[in-house]
């Protein structure tokens, strides 16, 4: 796909964009009541926080959930793996298909959160870890905390996944895959919405957003 498509595309997404916002806020005033959850929660967002501006950086931990990440949604399109290399000072794959998706997922798609959650609903199914919640949600916190400060921090340098595909487009889908990652996983987590009503909310907020523009015009 030639950027200048794609370009056109990050364009028309922008109102996505603006009405995943505008549901997300929607989400949290829907979600707040859930203490149980927001608590622990934020107190592993916390803990990482402390950790991240008080010591150093665990960047050969990031860049081996970043490449892995590369490898883990070239499998799900159904490619291979052919090399894998990561250090602190950074690393690459040799897959034998490549995507915008393959590309950028590691800057949306929160590999070691799901590591927990895939661990904790595993444990949960055959050793019944209800009374374990707490420390879920502390570590998902921590975990997702984790993704979002280190990826902010390597996108301070020049990432060749993003200028492949052109800063507009990459930084929109960026954007959505991470939204959609809360959208999403609030709902199942906090069971305070249904996911169906939370995707009906988006689409009608992205509907509004377009009347404006069409409104403007």
């Amino acid at each position: 796909m030639p950027k200048w498509l794609k370009l056109i595309i990050g364009l028309l997404l922008i109102p996505a964009c603006l009405g995943a916002v505008r549901t997300f806020w929607r989400l949290l005033q829907h979600t707040g009541h859930a203490d149980w959850f927001w608590v622990a929660f934020a107190a592993g967002t916390a803990i990482w926080l402390v950790i991240f501006v008080m010591l150093p950086k665990p960047m050969w931990i990031y860049v081996v959930g970043h490449e892995l990440t590369h490898a883990v949604w070239t499998w799900v399109f159904g490619g291979r793996v052919r090399s894998f290399k990561a250090g602190s000072k950074g690393g690459h794959v040799v897959i034998t298909r490549n995507n915008f998706v393959i590309s950028l997922a590691p800057y949306f798609f929160p590999l070691y959160a799901a590591m927990v959650v895939v661990g904790f609903v595993t444990g949960h199914l055959i050793w019944n870890w209800s009374t374990y919640q707490v420390w879920f949600h502390l570590l998902l916190g921590a975990a997702y905390s984790f993704h979002i400060t280190l990826t902010g921090h390597i996108l301070r340098t020049r990432q060749s996944d993003i200028t492949q595909h052109g800063y507009l487009f990459s930084a929109v889908v960026i954007f959505l895959g991470n939204i959609l990652v809360l959208l999403v996983g609030l709902p199942l987590l906090t069971r305070s919405a249904g996911l169906a009503s939370v995707m009906g909310w988006w689409l009608q907020d992205t509907g509004a957003v377009w009347q404006r523009l069409a409104a403007l015009l």
